[in-house]
């Protein structure tokens, strides 16, 4: 009775919206018409955008848009030979109002369209694109019907050319639901419908909640619980009046912020609920359990860091440091507090703005400030002083600490050294750490900072135990020469490490790129000699100037090549990575292996070295059939980024095979010949 004197009510106001429609179009919720790129390529297609932005208290409405409400309609006014598809809506929001639920878009979002571009349309043509939205613009107390008539303009870029998609789309694109490739089944009993949703138990869900596409099927209304039985969700609530008559149920499974599966559930058998996820707290990935392996996985990860080749060193010098400092209890506790308060600050301070990017739409992972040049350039330049001051070029009082800074400010030395070991070991990632993070990425705010201070924790936790724990540091050598020399055996890794990046650098910016990274290197490197031999304070900053004014001009004109995916890679004859052409593939019932990897990951380049790149791999391959994918993620990719999160991952490596109708097997992170050539077996 309530939902019938809502409807009626609400159409008395649209009956009032339409009369002062001619002014009121487009006052609550403004609509603008964004191209994805300024040139659409002849015979493909181009995604447009309605961007909507509602004023404060008002909201749009999706799809279906609940117990009250209608969704958006479009009009195209499009030139021959062009032609647009149908909207394409963002995960929604619910709200209820006096007891009506409704499913809407409370803040900005946009309604995205692919427009089709005819093969006979000559290159260079400009294609005026306009449209009239039609839409409601409601607030809690009052809804207007608004219409906005809109336009934009693209020019025909060649066939087959390269479109440069707007960057906004990546948001726009992040916030849609992906579609689930298997379909669920659904069962109506006793007025209340089940509904089990094909996911794998390790995919990581957040409050879920089904949105139901046909308005009939579920009760908007009533309450969803929701639970897991092995690799099935299961999703239960009460029967819409249509519901026992449906062929399927359309719908998006919410599976976080702003994250959504579209899936069609069939008619068919549905195992009882099981364990109860989602708000109660009881398994899922706002469970207790999940919370406490990621913290568990990011430990570990953290742990494993330390024989990483760019931090053992700073490890060992800072453990040599203890060593120096005898029997002072007190100095070594404070020293290793301090040092994990480094770590573990850097780490969250990572996590936090991985957090925040991701909230703006931007698909950010670990290491994902990497995937820029200009970062590679400072991490190299960093690594390069690091590695200078451990060969004894010059003395780098934050890691060295000489007994006079260590007496005045050896906490700030070790709090600084911990800072710096969190920061140059972002290119690695190692066992337990993908999970980890992955889960991270889904779990509310709160939790995800747990699981990244968990992460500096586990980079610190030697030297923690070395300050704390005596009997270790007095298993420490004695301080005596050899120190020396072995702390200019500790240079041999980084000046690796900086070898490296060099190389990365020269993958991300072509060879004028890495030319200058090593042209500032070396006059950092003759910068800081220089520094160290003057006397005077204010000579030495005078002296360290030159590399001051190389390093800004490199990081401000670095030259960007073109996106390193770009270079296919020919390992093991491997395609690049492509959504389409893997379900193809999977439909024929072709195996595939597809593997994830970035030029600045160490672990990716261990396994390529040891594992991928052998004779015995590439022959088990081909005899068995097996198609390679490869996805490269050193500049970063947001469809990469989407599908990653899809597995649970937040970064690279992942190793998928998927063996012809089976779901996709989630390999170590750590691969071994044998267990490649066994796949299929």
């Amino acid at each position: 009775m309530a939902a019938i004197l809502y409807r009626l009510v609400l159409a008395l106001l649209l009956g009032f919206g339409h009369a002062g429609a001619a002014h009121a179009g487009g006052n609550n919720i403004q609509v603008s018409l964004l191209p994805g790129a300024a040139r659409a390529p002849q015979g493909g297609t181009l995604p447009i955008a309605f961007v909507m932005r509602p004023k404060p208290g008002w909201h749009g409405y999706w799809q279906n848009p609940g117990d009250a409400g209608t969704e958006a309609k479009v009009e195209w006014v499009l030139p021959d030979g062009v032609s647009a598809g149908p909207l394409r809506y963002p995960v929604p929001g619910r709200l209820v109002v006096s007891g009506i639920m409704n499913y809407v878009f409370e803040k900005d979002y946009a309604l995205l369209a692919d427009v089709k571009i005819a093969g006979n349309i000559a290159p260079g043509t400009r294609l005026p694109l306009k449209a009239k939205l039609d839409y409601l613009a409601c607030t809690d107390k009052i809804c207007v019907p608004e219409s906005a008539e809109v336009s934009a303009q693209v020019v025909v870029g060649p066939a087959g050319g390269t479109t440069v998609l707007d960057a906004r789309f990546d948001a726009f694109e992040a916030a849609m639901p992906k579609p689930l490739r298997a379909n669920g089944q659904f069962v109506v009993e006793n007025g209340r419908v089940r509904i089990g949703v094909p996911l794998p138990a390790a995919a990581q869900v957040v409050d879920p909640y089904f949105f139901p596409l046909d308005p009939g099927s579920l009760d908007h209304g009533a309450v969803q619980t929701t639970s897991r039985n092995d690799d099935l969700l299961i999703v239960e609530t009460k029967a819409g009046p249509g519901a026992a008559k449906l062929g399927k149920i359309g719908g998006l499974l919410k599976t976080g912020a702003g994250q959504g599966l579209l899936l069609t559930a069939t008619p068919g058998p549905v195992p009882p609920v099981g364990e109860p996820i989602g708000l109660t707290g009881k398994g899922g990935a706002s469970g207790i359990g999940t919370i406490l392996a990621a913290l568990g996985g990011a430990i570990l990860g953290g742990l494993i860091l330390n024989i990483m080749p760019c931090v053992f060193p700073i490890l060992s010098l800072k453990a040599l440091s203890l060593a120096r400092s005898g029997e002072d209890e007190a100095r070594a506790r404070h020293e290793a507090l301090a040092y994990a308060a480094g770590a573990v600050l850097v780490c969250l301070a990572l996590g936090g703005l991985i957090l925040a990017l991701r909230a703006s739409g931007v698909a950010a992972g670990w290491a994902f400030q990497l995937q820029d040049p200009r970062v590679i350039l400072v991490l190299l330049l960093l690594v390069t002083a690091i590695a200078l001051n451990l060969a004894g070029l010059f003395d780098l009082p934050s890691i060295v600490a000489g007994d006079r800074l260590t007496r005045k400010t050896g906490n700030a030395g070790a709090f600084w050294t911990g800072a710096l070991a969190a920061f140059v070991s972002t290119p690695c990632t190692g066992p337990f750490m993908g999970a980890a993070i992955g889960a991270a990425l889904v779990l509310p705010a709160a939790a995800a900072l747990a699981v990244f201070g968990g992460l500096g924790f586990g980079l610190a936790l030697p030297f923690l135990l070395l300050g704390f724990v005596p009997a270790l540091r007095r298993r420490l050598p004695k301080p005596g020469p050899w120190m020396a020399g072995f702390r200019r055996f500790l240079s041999l890794p980084m000046f690796a490490t900086a070898f490296g990046l060099i190389w990365i650098l020269g993958q991300q910016t072509g060879t004028d790129g890495m030319t200058t990274g090593i042209g500032v290197a070396l006059v950092l490197g003759l910068s800081l000699w220089w520094s160290a031999n003057r006397r005077r304070r204010g000579y030495a900053l005078v002296a360290l100037l030159p590399a001051a004014i190389a390093a800004t001009a490199a990081i401000l004109y670095l030259p960007i090549a073109p996106p390193a995916q770009a270079q296919a890679r020919r390992l093991l004859n491997a395609e690049p990575f492509d959504e389409a052409r893997l379900a193809a593939l999977r439909t024929e019932g072709r195996p595939v292996f597809l593997y994830f990897t970035a030029d600045w990951c160490i672990t990716c380049k261990a396994n390529e070295k040891t594992a991928l790149n052998r004779d015995e791999v590439a022959n088990a391959f081909a005899a068995k059939n097996v198609v390679v994918m490869v996805g490269d993620w050193t500049r970063g990719d947001p469809k990469i980024g989407r599908f990653l999160e899809r597995h649970g991952r937040s970064g690279v490596p992942l190793y998928l095979y998927y063996a012809p109708g089976k779901p996709p097997e989630i390999l170590p992170q750590i691969l071994t010949v044998g267990r490649l050539t066994g796949l299929g077996s």
